[in-house]
């Protein structure tokens, strides 16, 4: 019998000796963590503690990633779509009994618990492992269990003791598995149940499996909502980028339309607020709390709950690429933006190339005060620097568009360049004097 073999057949004892099976998986995990991978742990998992370790997370003192207080998660989840399959799950799986040993869990599709539900007892065992509402439970949150596995890969996921990563999470067992749009196979969050490691059971994954058919059926019988009418944090996202961390993010700020891609994909339209949000955090490499973003986006009544909510609904549309505390873009991901595209043509000396890729100013529609610094800031660098290339068709050609067209430094430029009996200056002149006019009118 191979070690494999011998492994497999332990497996059962998680339910006939759950604490000999737990003892033996904590020295399969001692010895797998040390670089010598153990048979008792499957090798997906150990891919899963692999890309957790690169993330930053630590066996030994990790807590979870706090996306949202517990009363702000609970306000998402009432908006959520998933709230209205949430007191069928309750009755199927909940049990609220004192002596109640399980929890039920319901996040949204990028790991955030929305929902918790159980005994005295069992929630204060989670509360030991900071298991509430707002707690990140991807990978990237607190790294590899069975909600982090059921996302990535999009089936069920059973975890148990040391299979999780974190050292403080091996007294505890989860089952967990997608809950997905009936309408488009999207996920929209996931379903878990879990306790200590004695309350899993052999029919733990199926009665799992049960409340996942049932809150697509309810999903199903609520007909599918139109997107216009869903808040943005409710929206579901494919599978592929739930599950992504994103390698890259390309923001087009530039004009009233904004838009953001993520790791090539398609565009996908901003609203004004998100567009002022990933603008500021563009301008910033050591971040933002969500006080200091409140004040500068609301003012002196700005609240850093509003922050928060827009920052999860940023991550409903486009993925796991912001982190808090300060709010900054997740590491690794490779962010560019148009605006910035701008300014590195003017550092390198390329005038030419950087008009061409400046056509219109930042978020036009913006009144923020911040994002109107940054507006004027762009804006006159192009201005100077046309001005200053001494090109007359460069010049001629800023002096044309909505952004130059009241330069007057760049016109003085032109005549310099030009000279005042030059037809190109005549009419920059004469386009000047007529906003003159309209102003004074």
């Amino acid at each position: 019998m191979t070690m494999s073999d011998a492994a497999a057949q332990a497996r059962r004892l998680r339910f006939t000796s759950p604490v000999e099976y737990a003892r033996a998986l904590r020295q399969a995990h001692e010895a797998t963590i040390s670089g010598r991978p153990d048979p008792y742990i499957a090798p997906s998992l150990v891919t899963s503690w692999q890309r957790s370790l690169a993330m930053g997370i630590d066996p030994d003192r990790h807590r979870p990633v706090h996306r949202h207080d517990v009363s702000e998660a609970r306000l998402l989840g009432a908006d959520h779509r998933l709230a209205v399959v949430m007191p069928a799950l309750s009755q199927l799986l909940a049990d609220e009994t004192t002596d109640g040993r399980h929890l039920l869990i319901v996040t949204d599709h990028l790991g955030e618990v929305l929902w918790r539900i159980g005994g005295r007892h069992a929630l204060r065992q989670a509360d030991s492992l900071e298991f509430v509402e707002g707690a990140d439970w991807s990978e990237s949150g607190v790294g590899t269990n069975a909600i982090s596995e059921a996302l990535f890969t999009g089936t069920p996921a059973q975890l148990f003791s040391a299979e999780h990563l974190v050292r403080t999470h091996h007294d505890w067992a989860c089952t967990a598995a997608p809950i997905r749009d009936p309408f488009t196979g999207d996920v929209l969050g996931v379903l878990d149940v879990s306790g200590p490691i004695q309350s899993m059971t052999p029919d733990s994954l199926r009665m799992v499996r049960c409340g996942v058919r049932l809150a697509e059926e309810l999903l199903k019988s609520a007909g599918a909502p139109a997107a216009d009418s869903l808040p943005e944090q409710t929206r579901s996202i494919p599978a592929t980028r739930a599950r992504s961390t994103g390698r890259s993010l390309t923001l087009r700020i530039l004009g009233d339309k904004p838009t953001a891609e993520v790791d090539g994909g398609p565009p996908l339209a901003l609203t004004l607020r998100r567009a002022e949000i990933l603008a500021m955090l563009s301008s910033r490499s050591s971040g933002w709390s969500a006080e200091e973003l409140a004040y500068e986006l609301y003012g002196e009544d700005g609240a850093a709950a509003s922050v928060r909510t827009e920052m999860h609904r940023i991550r409903g549309l486009l993925g796991n690429v912001v982190e808090p505390n300060p709010y900054r873009f997740t590491a690794g991901v490779k962010v560019e933006t148009d605006a910035a595209m701008v300014a590195a043509h003017l550092r390198a000396g390329r005038v030419a190339d950087a008009l061409a890729a400046y056509p219109a100013k930042l978020l036009t529609r913006s009144a923020n005060f911040a994002i109107e610094l940054m507006r004027d800031e762009l804006n006159e660098a192009v201005g100077a620097s046309v001005g200053a290339s001494g090109v007359a068709d460069l010049i001629l050609r800023w002096c044309s568009t909505d952004m130059g067209a009241a330069d007057s430094a760049a016109a003085a430029a032109l005549e310099r360049v030009a000279g005042a009996d030059d037809p190109r200056f005549q009419l920059v002149r004469a386009k000047m004097a007529r906003m003159d006019r309209e102003l004074r009118a």
